[in-house]
């Protein structure tokens, strides 16, 4: 009975002690690419692209999305890409109401122009984002490769595998 009742004040504690940030959904209000391949990183701020982009979706979230963030969950963890590839990295940035741009979650993105196949690699433990995107969410996939959702970044000079075409907000 003691057990019981630490056990549910522990779980009360750990609940209230969780800062309003992590435990809000938060707006997606920018999206920041870098990689030496560009000459200057993009900026993605045009709230009609950016409402296709939030971090608390797939695994690890109350969602049932089988597409969210930059990843297609449903394809599940995905071999280690081709060396050489062009890399990205790829931070996302929310507002949790009151009008302060907060970075939430970083994700590393490759795409193989041989097979029009992107990659997203979630950090891992020890890895420079890790502490980062598992304060604002945990997977469990993290140190994985997922398979990129290739409809969600317009082409501004990304390469993406879609024949999309939008211009650069």
């Amino acid at each position: 009975m003691l057990k019981r009742s630490f056990s549910s004040v522990l779980g009360l504690l750990l609940m209230v002690s969780v800062p309003a940030s992590l435990s809000a959904k938060g707006r997606t209000v920018r999206i920041t690419i870098s990689s030496a391949e560009l000459k200057s990183p993009i900026e993605i701020t045009d709230p009609t692209i950016l409402t296709n982009f939030n971090v608390r979706t797939g695994p690890g979230t109350s969602s049932n999305e089988s597409e969210g963030l930059i990843v297609d969950w449903s394809q599940g963890t995905i071999s280690r890409p081709p060396k050489g590839l062009p890399h990205y990295e790829v931070l996302f940035y929310a507002d949790f109401g009151n009008h302060e741009e907060k970075q939430v979650y970083v994700v590393s993105y490759e795409y193989d122009p041989s097979t029009r196949h992107g990659y997203v690699y979630l950090p891992g433990k020890g890895d420079k984002w890790w502490r980062l995107n598992v304060s604002s969410i945990f997977r469990n996939l993290e140190g994985n490769f997922q398979t990129f959702q290739a409809h969600s970044f317009p082409s501004n000079g990304i390469p993406n595998g879609s024949s999309r075409k939008t211009a650069r907000p």
